[in-house]
């Protein structure tokens, strides 16, 4: 055998290999692995939420939408609190001082003050998280089952009335 074909032949693993691994972390039945700081204490990850439907609303505090996105959460947190179901409000702002879009943890937790929130709030400063899950617009919710799966697609487009709740309802009991 020549080392062209030898070569030749590792690439074609090489690349059946990569494609495989790409085709396995986008099956919509694996579970996504994560792990996010929380501004008042330890990281929360996927691992520790198994069995627990969770609700991940993805938002910013500079956007205006997110005020209303607040209210909704809180209800929804309210509303579901004893069904076994987590929310979390999870920001998109940087932590980098010199970006546009920079929030402390002191101002994220002022603003989550301000309105009421009252389920802990996440960091994805640099956006890995909300990619992994297909959040391109703010706010966002992703859904993920008992199992850590998402369910369905990253809902964008928040009732601009604030229920979350009823917006999220039939998904959320479907889960259950």
């Amino acid at each position: 055998m020549s080392l062209k074909t030898i070569t030749s032949g590792l690439s074609v693993l090489i690349l059946t290999l990569a494609m495989s691994m790409l085709t396995f972390a986008q099956r919509p039945d694996a579970a996504v692995i994560f792990s996010l700081r929380a501004v008042d204490g330890p990281e929360v990850s996927s691992d520790s939420l198994k069995g627990e439907v969770v609700v991940l609303a993805f938002g910013a505090s500079w956007l205006p939408l997110s005020k209303t996105q607040l209210q909704g959460v809180r209800r929804l947190a309210d509303e579901y609190s004893g069904r076994g179901v987590v929310v979390f409000w999870v920001s998109t702002e940087s932590e980098d001082e010199k970006s546009k879009n920079y929030a402390s943890d002191v101002q994220l937790r002022a603003f989550a003050r301000k309105h009421g929130l009252k389920v802990t709030v996440l960091r994805d400063p640099e956006g890995v998280i909300s990619r992994k899950f297909g959040v391109d617009q703010l706010p966002s919710i992703v859904i993920l089952d008992k199992g850590g799966r998402t369910v369905g697609s990253p809902i964008g487009g928040l009732d601009p009335s604030g229920n979350l709740a009823g917006q999220l309802a039939p998904i959320l009991d479907k889960v259950l």
